[in-house]
């Protein structure tokens, strides 16, 4: 029996757009657009609308989640552990800035994003690991509204729908998109709401090759040769292993040269 069935449902998106979002730029603590705007309000339509009167509304710590959940008029928990992936010397710059600058560093990341650490920031499998107390949470609570990051809430949808670390860094998570998470005996029901505001596309699609060599050179944030953290650390032996959930046979996703992406057909599109 899948472990997750409780009589309630997760519910996950992104902060409305930001000013960041708008120029590209990734990390930083940029307020929201115009646009970001508009969506924090249609989010809170959609929250009467639903009726989630009991709705627990969990954000960052940064100013982008909480301005989106401020429009709501509910009360709201500030996570430090829901913010965004660590960019270290990369925040706020623009992907193109960031192959300009370090064209070696932009390479390995496309290479092995999951391990990838950016130097003096994080890896999505650093991420995984600082986000294991919120998921542990979510198990244990009634609804949840979690307002909160591209990157972490692939790792959260990756958790719930059994997804291993090649698709995790590649989960198409739109901007003014939610999506709710119903466990049920043999699964997850998804349902998606787009809730019809204008944004930007964040989503940068799986590479088709990448022909530099791992050990070729010694990256900004390591002296090894290697580019890969430390895979294990304390309570984190080495036959550990990523939370692993239950086989979602009724979620799949695609492995296409545009990343992961949810089959059509396999997700109720809901309309509001």
């Amino acid at each position: 029996m899948n472990i997750h069935v409780h009589s309630h449902s997760i519910y996950l998106c992104r902060h409305g757009e930001s000013h960041h979002n708008q120029e590209g730029r990734i990390g930083g603590d940029s307020e929201l657009s115009e646009r970001g705007k508009q969506f924090a309000a249609e989010l809170k339509g959609f929250v009467e609308e639903h009726r989630l009167t009991d709705l627990k509304v969990w954000t960052s710590q940064l100013r982008r989640t909480i301005q989106t959940a401020e429009e709501l008029g509910v009360p709201y928990e500030q996570w430090k552990i829901l913010n965004e992936i660590d960019a270290g010397v990369c925040e706020e710059m623009t992907y193109e800035m960031i192959e300009d600058k370090y064209p070696e560093e932009f390479a390995m990341r496309d290479q092995d994003k999951y391990h990838y650490r950016y130097p003096g920031g994080e890896s999505y499998q650093d991420l995984v690991q600082r986000l294991e107390p919120v998921i542990m949470e979510l198990e244990r609570q009634g609804n949840v509204l979690v307002i909160c990051h591209q990157a972490v809430m692939r790792c959260l949808l990756a958790y719930f729908l059994d997804k291993g670390a090649d698709d995790l860094p590649y989960l198409k998570c739109p901007l003014h998109t939610v999506l709710k998470l119903t466990p049920v005996a043999y699964g997850c029901k998804v349902d998606m709401f787009d809730l019809k505001v204008e944004a930007v596309n964040t989503h940068r699609d799986r590479p088709f090759v990448t022909f530099l060599r791992r050990n070729s050179f010694t990256p900004l944030s390591s002296q090894d040769q290697i580019k890969r953290p430390r895979l294990y650390s304390v309570g984190n032996p080495p036959n550990a292993r990523m939370l692993q959930a239950p086989t979602l046979p009724s979620m799949q996703f695609s492995e296409a040269s545009e990343g992961a992406e949810l089959l059509q057909g396999e997700v109720s599109v809901c309309h509001t």
